[in-house]
């Protein structure tokens, strides 16, 4: 087989997760009514701005607002929200505010920015221990987002839908789901690639030789799409790998691939982060996923144990598509030959190949030293940028 059956039997871009693009930004005439009506306000985080956003352009469809207390705790113990949709991780707002009730509409802004209001619904204490293990298969304090519920969120959530008012501005320009699928082709499938770190050499032949998969139809081009809200602490500056990603494309300049930001924040939750960002990607007109060993995983600060498996987030993801009408891509394991190239672990440990290897922590230390960087691990245009950081 060399076509998809997807997208044989698809004409346009594949339909949004729902059947329609849920889209919650009121007109410029209703802005100023709609921010009367609000009692009060609340400044969103970080990680709040990323869930505005992708509610009002929906990023999140079907949902319309952030999750009330039934579908929180349907998410959390069986990832499904009450109606019967898929969902990883549930979506809410969180505040220590004790004025705040239902039946208010609270504005929520960011940075001096008026984002939307959000008429509340519901309001709850949260059990977070619940919450961390449906979410993370974990307690531990050790898993970033386990760390996040218990000491940044707060203490009540509310729930309730939204009405955009405008999108945060950032320095990743971050294109609407219906912007990103006017630039696809039709009738042809769209691979997504999901990264949250600067792109080598390595990543481009894994996403590049995607497009040459079994299931993939023949025309296909793939939608480079890094998240751009908060991830590891140890990542590097989303305005540094903007600037990669921008100067990359520009470099290899391929009609295959279109790139695209996603305002999304990390949870490096394994399997349930891999289903959601499945959701996402088919919102963006995505019918294919590359999902690698231990996407979205984690280890324990303390033993350097992974939270899970390296198949967890694969198999979980696989389990999960049809039911999206989505196909997973496998990431292939490439590995760089000194005969050959680029080539599978497999196919160089059969062959007997010269493997070269650059780990992470020595291409840092060769970046600060000012050594050069060979460019089968590194795009120059990358090293560059870095550098200049």
């Amino acid at each position: 087989m060399t076509a998809s059956s997807s997208s044989s039997q698809r004409s346009g871009v594949i339909a949004p997760y729902g059947g329609t693009l849920v889209d919650l930004m009121v007109s410029a005439t209703e802005h100023a009514a709609l921010k009367a009506s609000a009692t009060t306000s609340i400044e969103c985080s970080d990680r709040n701005a990323c869930d505005v956003e992708l509610l009002v352009v929906g990023g999140f469809s079907p949902e319309r607002g952030f999750m009330h207390q039934a579908d929180y705790d349907s998410v959390v113990a069986g990832h499904r929200t009450t109606s019967g949709y898929l969902f990883g991780l549930p979506i809410v707002m969180d505040t220590d505010r004790e004025d705040v009730a239902v039946g208010d509409k609270v504005l929520l802004t960011y940075k001096g920015q008026d984002l939307a209001v959000l008429t509340v619904s519901d309001k709850w204490e949260p059990d977070k221990v619940v919450e961390a293990k449906g979410c993370y298969g974990t307690t531990s304090l050790e898993h970033p987002a386990v760390r996040m519920i218990a000491t940044e969120r707060r203490r009540y959530y509310l729930g309730g839908l939204i009405q955009g008012l405008q999108l945060p501005e950032r320095v990743f320009p971050c294109k609407t789901p219906a912007e990103v699928r006017a630039g696809l082709p039709d009738g042809e499938d769209v691979v997504a690639f999901q990264c949250r770190n600067p792109i080598h050499r390595a990543h481009y032949e894994l996403f590049t030789r995607a497009l040459h998969a079994q299931n993939v139809s023949e025309n296909a081009v793939v939608l480079v799409h890094p998240t751009c809200g908060p991830t590891q602490q140890d990542d590097i500056p989303g305005s540094v790998r903007f600037q990669t990603y921008e100067r990359l494309a520009a470099e290899v300049d391929n009609a295959r691939i279109r790139w695209a930001y996603l305002p999304y924040a990390m949870h490096m939750a394994g399997p349930r982060e891999a289903l959601q960002h499945m959701i996402i990607r088919r919102n963006y007109g995505c019918t294919h996923f590359i999902i690698g060993r231990d996407m979205a995983g984690c280890k324990s600060s303390l033993s350097g144990d992974d939270f899970y498996g390296p198949y967890d987030a694969q198999n979980f993801a696989k389990e999960c598509a049809p039911e999206l009408t989505m196909e997973t891509v496998p990431s292939l394991n490439l590995v760089f030959t000194d005969e050959e190239g680029y080539v599978t672990a497999e196919h160089a440990e059969a062959r007997g190949l010269h493997v070269k290897k650059l780990s992470g922590t020595q291409f840092r230390k060769m970046l600060r030293s000012g050594e050069e960087i060979p460019e089968w691990f590194a795009f120059r245009s990358v090293v560059e940028v870095l550098r200049a950081s």
